[in-house]
């Protein structure tokens, strides 16, 4: 059941970097569009200082591949957690859930970005969330 298990978190790992580099992809071409030369850039520099400057639509794969770089920290542990304690197969169909959510909200996000859509996307990987760290505290706290 380990690898069952963490499956999921390894293609969340490898969708963060397609994100990452569909991302670059995007802005390294609208900025030499709008003029932009890496070579000039402030010391200092980081991607907030692009909003504004380059279009929503080429932003939008940065604010996916920010909030790939935030929830999932939660997630990552947690699989961990219940494969080397013993997850089930419920376990493993929640982070394959937890995953795909994921996914179709990276994709929903950077091209279409409706919040009326992207939210219950949100929240429903939320729950399926919750529920693994549950197991995860359920599994070391109450471990025979």
């Amino acid at each position: 059941m380990q690898a069952q298990m963490l499956a999921p978190a390894a293609v969340l790992i490898a969708w963060s970097l397609i994100m990452l580099l569909w991302m670059a992809f995007t802005r390294f071409p609208a900025m030499k569009k709008s003029g932009m030369d890496l070579g000039n850039a402030k010391p200092g520099g980081r991607g907030q200082d692009l909003e504004g400057v380059l279009p929503d639509k080429v932003q939008w794969k940065s604010h996916n591949y920010a909030h790939l770089m935030e929830q999932p920290t939660i997630f990552y542990p947690a699989v961990v957690i219940i494969a080397l304690l013993g997850g089930t197969g419920v376990d493993a169909l929640a982070a394959w859930f937890y995953v795909g959510l994921r996914i179709v909200h990276s994709v929903w996000q950077a091209t279409v970005n409706t919040v009326s859509v992207r939210f219950p996307l949100f929240v429903l990987a939320t729950i399926a969330l919750a529920y693994l760290a549950v197991r995860a505290v359920t599994l070391t706290m109450f471990a025979v």
